[in-house]
């Protein structure tokens, strides 16, 4: 469905007190904390009691209180967006923004959410996966050849990941991944544009293509620069991107998720759809996808911000 349905309720006191729970100790920390600070505004213009929380201990200390109705989830990274907070919540009967536990903990796992991808006919990257004891990383040069993508398994925004054009580089980038964890991910690069598919309940919202003047969508480029470009309408035919926004909803609907989150994949010279991952907590920042794509649809931040919070009721 893309058009935009009612809101579930004008009254913010439906909401009760809401705990918003940002920052955290992950790598994604300081994204969380960025996006936390625009959600607080936005939280304080709807009339929505809040109290915002640095990292789930303190917050699971006022919900023991009686003190937090539901909390609105914006931690990035392990421990918000890999089910830890979801199933603690869970346990509390406390409702929480966005994607549950089980399905949290899959789509943080790139291994397990490619694999199930790759059975059920969503395109993506094919990779190599290196466990903890695992470094015979030129099996994946030996597969793929080069340029290859080295990636963390289990984290967002860009961290950790290189490219790798000569196969020299190729260890060094495996060890910048493994600071992030003990499971890492080696793909074949694909030549194409970068897009996302933000998703807010059962809508897809418009795509957005990106240009940046870097190797890639990194974290840089996401976070801290202004030479990246943001392209929304994404350039492609109504029918494509029509075809596209309803695959991205697929590749979301097959790991679990709901609520709201961010579908990434890349266009290759062929027309071909490759699918990279599913974002269950996307940023909020100034620089942010979900933001961009939910204003073309007239939907202004605040508002925005009011329908994932509706995600919990």
């Amino acid at each position: 469905m893309n058009t935009v349905p009612p809101l579930q309720t004008p009254d913010p006191a439906a909401f009760g007190r809401v705990g918003l729970v940002i920052g955290g100790d992950s790598a994604e920390r300081q994204v969380s904390l960025n996006g936390g600070q625009a959600v607080a505004a936005a939280l304080e213009r709807n009339g929505i009691e809040h109290r915002v929380f640095d990292g789930p201990l303190a917050l699971f200390e006022a919900i023991g209180r009686g003190e937090i109705d539901r909390v609105f989830n914006l931690l990035h990274g392990p421990g918000g967006e890999d089910g830890s907070l979801q199933g603690a919540l869970q346990l509390m009967n406390v409702p929480v923004t966005g994607t549950g536990l089980a399905a949290s903990a899959l789509t943080m796992d790139k291994v397990r959410s490619k694999w199930v991808w790759e059975r059920n006919g969503i395109g993506t990257p094919p990779f190599e996966f290196f466990g903890p004891d695992d470094r015979d990383y030129a099996r994946a040069l030996d597969r793929f050849g080069l340029p290859l993508f080295v990636k963390p398994n289990g984290l967002g925004s860009s961290i950790g990941i290189t490219p790798v054009k000569q196969a020299g580089d190729l260890e060094a980038a495996a060890a910048l991944a493994r600071r992030y964890g003990d499971w890492i991910i080696i793909e074949r690069a694909i030549e194409g544009r970068e897009y996302f598919a933000g998703i807010l309940g059962r809508l897809t919202l418009p795509l957005i293509r990106i240009e940046t003047p870097r190797e890639f969508y990194d974290y840089e480029a996401k976070y801290e620069s202004d030479d990246t470009r943001y392209y929304c309408p994404c350039g492609l035919s109504a029918e494509q991107e029509a075809s596209l926004r309803e695959r991205s909803l697929r590749a979301f609907d097959l790991l679990g998720a709901s609520g709201w989150g961010r579908v990434d994949f890349l266009l290759d010279g062929d027309g071909e759809a490759w699918f990279l991952e599913v974002n269950t907590t996307p940023g909020m920042t100034d620089h942010s996808l979900v933001p961009q794509a939910a204003a073309a649809l007239g939907i202004g931040f605040d508002e925005l911000v009011w329908r994932i919070l509706e995600t919990s009721l």
